[in-house]
């Protein structure tokens, strides 16, 4: 599918963190912020591992659970972890930064789209991450609304009939995501059009993300947000 045809989507739904949201400099900057100098010796994918053991021991709502993901986390690591530096995690996990593209990105994209947020964060933490993103969206979809969590199915299928009530069908959008694991395998077993943000492009590893069965082909593979914003420009016969 060649960038010219961006210009048959009418919707862009969006992982928000890991595509818009930088979990992992959040990550990083929290607990070498938070567990001192033995973080020093520590490789980005030595925090990475045991933060994901973490968060799949602790998978529920992450305006609460990240506290419990930094305890586990803490004593795998031998970090401090009193109630007050989990409570800084947690904090700090509403707070992630976003990529320095996005915000951009996307009022650029509105132009064109309606933008859809569909993220497993629930609605404190996606308030939270709306607000860091200058509030983009027309429409949101999180795992308080939905009762389950992607890659389950049952969550792009509660937010395909969301889509249907306002007159959108399958064929108009176009979902948009960093995750493989996540989001673009399912999104392409379901039979969407699926676009490949790869955040970590050049890097070994899936980060904190966990690792895909396998990588599934995409329709459309950018490294960052703003490729995607100019190609969509150019689909729609903009000029930069």
């Amino acid at each position: 599918m060649s960038t010219q045809q961006l210009d048959q989507f009418k919707v862009l739904t969006f992982d928000v963190v890991g595509t818009l949201i930088d979990f992992e400099k959040g990550i990083l900057d929290s607990i070498r912020r938070l567990g001192g100098s033995p973080t020093e010796s520590l490789s980005d994918d030595q925090i990475f591992e045991p933060y994901l053991r973490g968060r799949a021991d602790n998978p529920g709502r992450s305006s609460r659970a990240m506290a419990k993901v930094y305890r586990a986390l803490a004593k795998e690591l031998n970090l401090p972890a009193d109630d007050v530096i989990s409570q800084a995690f947690q904090l700090d996990a509403l707070h992630w930064p976003a990529f320095d593209d996005t915000v951009a990105a996307l009022k650029r994209l509105r132009k064109y789209y309606r933008l859809v947020a569909m993220t497993n964060a629930d609605r404190v933490a996606l308030s939270c991450y709306a607000h860091t993103l200058d509030d983009p969206f027309d429409d949101t979809v999180c795992s308080d609304d939905t009762g389950v969590a992607k890659p389950n199915p049952q969550f792009f299928a509660y937010n395909r009939g969301r889509q249907a009530a306002h007159g959108y069908k399958q064929r108009d959008i176009l979902h948009v995501a960093q995750s493989q694991y996540h989001d673009i395998g399912v999104a392409r077993e379901l039979g969407y059009s699926v676009c490949w943000i790869e955040r970590r492009q050049g890097m070994k590893g899936f980060g904190g993300t966990p690792t895909p069965k396998k990588l599934t082909t995409p329709d459309f593979h950018f490294s960052t947000l703003k490729e995607l914003a100019d190609a969509a420009d150019a689909a729609h016969g903009v000029r930069n």
